[in-house]
């Protein structure tokens, strides 16, 4: 058996070496929020749409599964205002890929709620706003999702999710649509729908995540010092080792004025000598190799 995996290693190289030598490293990710196209009315306990809630659901889980660097929603929205991109209030796989850039993680996910409600049959009686009688109910979820590689801008998966969650017996109902808190929401039809849609969409998140390669970026190049991003909220360790690339003219297609990525140079070799303290950045050491440069790419070979 450990023959067999020995051979393997020899035959597909630098792979083993990328998901062996470095299983400590976390993969970047950026949740942007999912528009609302549900046009029902409903609310989060927050007040805000069900895109803005679902968005908020998914980072959330995002960081409790502990796999990778999830984005702060904040941060996000402050560097969109910033480079005056998705003003519109629509989030396009460009704007999503080019603040996937400057933010340095390999994927960007977006998308839009089409469904969210509750629909009821059966008979009953209303007085004073309040219905009262025996019926079915039946929520329904459904997202439009997108995962978008913020170094070339191509979406690499993009999927519908939908999912109903029905209840039968006695009703009471009022007109309004919404819930007053977290624990109202989590005990709903439409809270449970919610919960198992978003638990799809980690399933597509991890499947694309785990083929995109780690990447990082110099930030600084201070004689001989050489400051990279992530750090050690990323599993960067001291001694690791990796490779930067410099980065040649971008090539832009000439009918969509999209990127079609860039010519890469490579430059040598780094070595991480201490953690800079906020876990964000790290600095090393040139191994091999010379002309480093702030915005060169960092990666595991």
């Amino acid at each position: 058996m450990k023959m067999k995996q020995i051979l393997i290693c020899v035959l597909i190289g630098v792979l083993c070496v990328s998901t062996a030598a470095f299983p400590q490293l976390k993969k970047r990710i950026a949740v942007f929020n999912f528009e609302d196209k549900s046009k029902h009315g409903w609310h989060w306990w927050t007040g805000g749409s069900p895109g803005d809630g679902m968005a908020d659901m998914l980072t959330t889980e995002l960081v409790k599964s502990g796999k990778y660097v999830v984005i702060e929603r904040q941060e996000i929205s402050s560097l969109m205002e910033e480079q005056n991109l998705g003003l519109s209030g629509r989030v396009t796989e460009q704007s999503a890929a080019e603040i996937g850039k400057l933010l340095g993680v390999e994927l960007a996910v977006m998308g839009a709620v089409t469904e969210f409600g509750v629909s009821k049959g059966g008979g009953g009686v209303r007085v004073k706003g309040i219905g009262l009688g025996s019926s079915k109910q039946t929520a329904t979820v459904a997202i439009d999702v997108r995962m978008v590689n913020t170094t070339t801008g191509e979406i690499l998966a993009a999927d519908h999710v939908s999912k109903e969650k029905s209840s039968g017996g006695l009703r009471i109902s009022t007109p309004k649509f919404g819930f007053n808190n977290r624990k109202d929401f989590d005990n709903s039809l439409a809270g449970k729908a919610t919960r198992e849609a978003v638990e799809d969409i980690m399933t597509l998140i991890e499947a694309q995540m785990e083929a995109l390669p780690w990447e990082g970026k110099v930030i600084l190049v201070k004689g001989a010092d050489i400051y990279i991003k992530p750090g050690s909220n990323a599993g960067v360790q001291g001694g690791d080792v990796f490779t930067v690339y410099a980065e040649g003219e971008e090539l832009i297609d000439v009918d969509t004025g999209l990127s079609l990525g860039s010519e890469e140079t490579r430059g040598g070799t780094i070595e991480v000598k201490s953690l800079v303290s906020g876990g964000k950045a790290a600095k090393a050491a040139v191994k091999t190799g010379s002309g480093f440069a702030k915005g060169n790419l960092v990666r595991l070979n």
